[in-house]
């Protein structure tokens, strides 16, 4: 097998066996704690211009399939592993995780010790990085990732929205739960060999902001009853109300959300106009349009293990995170209240308009991977349309 590198901007080399395209890529190295779900993790949209890193030990035991896909392509700048399995055991599986990486020119790095490098990614903070299959100067690497764009500043959310609006799962083809076949179903399999739940009639009518919208976020809404108009970044308040939903949904994404102004000015003028559910980035971007500030975390939070309290009835949720910054509770107007933090370092996860129907969390109540703790925020966002009208 084909030597690699991961060189990191401090200086930190890693050497290892290369897998999936051979390539030279930088971004910001992050690690993510779950020990399943790499599919998600790898075409989560909020994983644009970054190098993952996961924890657990064997990955691609059960290969790739589209289902489980949570945007068309694979997201992530590069992937690091301890052990890659290259022969996977799954009757949905359609090829290899090396092969799928590879057909979208995107490397891997197997054979290095991620406990370590975990260690030093907690103890410095997340950074800038390359790997590499071509560029074997270790000194070379590190100025390559030295030199690379940071995170701070960059604006991803123009590289994976929606070009053009559409409607999300006319049919109903795609949005509900799915079971492998049983004789105690009375619904035939589908071409994709599985069962679909039925779905409830769509009630409300919303408007979904793409800013790197993940597939099970449309899907979760839909299941709550949501008709789902979804629009590009760079839809105006205007473009938004002229449509006449019945709700506005901010959806997660990439990159810095303090360089989004052009969104921010937009979501300012929707507050207290139409109710408002935000997630992840979408949740960030709500706190610029208050008028608060966001601020970078040393390492970020990524996994499905992220305990989070909710401060008013005390209620603790395990949750499903990405993210790489935070709101600054300190600059937040007195009329927004937080209502959740994390149980790990006390950042906000979760705040509510005083006055307006608006709500929002930091985390992913979709899960897709992770666990279903936080899921009824859906039904919630729709519960409160219903107290609006």
């Amino acid at each position: 097998m084909k030597k690699a590198l991961l060189a990191l901007e401090d200086g930190r080399v890693f050497e290892g066996t290369a897998f999936g395209a051979e390539a030279t890529h930088t971004g910001e190295i992050c690690f993510n704690t779950s020990m399943t779900g790499y599919q998600e993790v790898l075409t989560d949209p909020s994983y644009r211009g970054q190098i993952v890193t996961m924890t657990y030990t064997q990955i691609g035991n059960y290969g790739v399939n589209p289902l489980d896909f949570e945007s068309d392509r694979p997201q992530v700048r590069g992937f690091v592993i301890e052990e890659l399995c290259e022969t996977p055991s799954n009757w949905r599986s359609t090829q290899s995780l090396g092969d799928w990486l590879k057909e979208w020119n995107i490397p891997g790095i197997q054979g290095i010790d991620t406990r370590a490098l975990t260690k030093h990614l907690r103890t410095r903070g997340a950074m800038r990085a390359v790997i590499t299959s071509e560029l074997l100067n270790a000194e070379e690497a590190v100025k390559l990732a030295a030199s690379s764009p940071p995170m701070e500043g960059s604006d991803f959310v123009k590289e994976v929205t929606t070009a053009k609006p559409y409607l999300w799962d006319p049919e109903d083809k795609e949005s509900g739960d799915w079971d492998i076949p049983s004789p105690s179903q009375n619904r035939e399999p589908g071409p994709d060999g599985i069962v679909r739940h039925p779905l409830p009639p769509a009630k409300h009518r919303i408007v979904a902001y793409d800013f790197g919208v993940k597939r099970n976020i449309l899907r979760r809404l839909r299941q709550a009853g949501f008709r789902v108009d979804v629009v590009p970044a760079t839809a105006t308040a205007k473009d938004v109300l002229a449509k006449n939903p019945d709700g506005i949904f901010l959806s997660n994404g990439p990159g810095d959300p303090a360089a989004l102004d052009y969104i921010h000015k937009e979501v300012k003028q929707l507050i207290g106009v139409k109710p408002i559910f935000a997630i992840c980035l979408g949740h960030q971007i709500l706190g610029h349009a208050y008028g608060g500030k966001t601020f970078k975390l040393k390492f970020g939070h990524r996994g499905g293990n992220q305990p989070v309290k909710d401060l008013r009835n005390g209620q603790v949720a395990i949750t499903s995170q990405n993210h790489g910054f935070a709101i600054d509770p300190s600059s937040l107007p007195g009329n927004v209240e937080v209502t959740h933090i994390n149980l790990n370092d006390g950042t906000v996860e979760g705040m509510r308009h005083r006055e307006a129907p608006v709500l929002s969390v930091q985390y992913h109540p979709e899960a897709a991977p992770g666990p279903n703790d936080a899921k009824y925020f859906f039904a919630e966002f729709a519960t409160m349309i219903d107290k609006g009208r």
